[in-house]
């Protein structure tokens, strides 16, 4: 069986959120317009299966990857788990307590934060073992990369604002926000840990 590169990965993981978008933005618009509660399911759980894709393509990563890839992606998913289990967790008392209003949407939510937490975590992690992060085998660091796709989120939300319904405008941007946020979080701890290593070396 032929090993999953770190670039199939990659591949498999843009076709997933190609899909997923697409899904969005087409797609989950209809729920609203269809009557019958099977036609509202199939449309309501679409977007899930692009990223029931996206999990089988990470844990086929993870078996083929060597032992300090696995560490590095096993540090990722605890800490990703503890994060979204604290939010979780934090979130259902202040409902409880009648702090918060939170209604079923908010589940919606689960799984970016834990694909966000699990994503730098990792490369915070696969830094410090020396290895390379999420783009930078090709040269770009990754700040770079998620700067781009949040740019190019962004502008297509712009670009088609007339077209697209009000759910997929508000979901591009907030792609595009949390793409950047991301980006700015990155390129600060690229600093930090230039800095760092400039101190150290001095």
């Amino acid at each position: 069986m032929p090993r999953f590169s770190e670039k199939a990965y990659r591949r498999h993981v843009w076709v997933a959120m190609a899909v997923y978008v697409g899904c969005m933005l087409v797609l989950w618009p209809q729920r609203l317009a269809v009557t019958g509660t099977p036609a509202k399911v199939v449309l309501a759980l679409l977007p899930v299966l692009p990223m029931l894709y996206l999990i089988g393509a990470m844990m086929r990563r993870i078996r083929d990857s060597d032992e300090l890839e696995q560490r590095t992606h096993l540090v990722a998913l605890g800490v990703a788990t503890m994060v979204v289990g604290a939010l979780s967790l934090g979130g259902g008392f202040l409902a409880a307590a009648q702090v918060l209003t939170l209604d079923g949407t908010i589940l919606i939510w689960v799984f970016p934060v834990l694909m966000a937490s699990y994503g730098m975590t990792r490369w915070w992690v696969a830094r410090r073992y020396g290895m390379d992060g999420l783009c930078e085998t090709s040269g770009v660091p990754t700040f770079a990369c998620l700067l781009l796709v949040a740019a190019a989120l962004g502008l297509g939300a712009f670009l088609f604002r007339r077209v697209l319904s009000d759910d997929g405008i508000s979901l591009l941007y907030g792609l595009a926000l949390g793409m950047g946020v991301a980006s700015a979080l990155g390129a600060g701890m690229r600093w930090l840990s230039g800095r760092r290593r400039d101190g150290g070396a001095s």
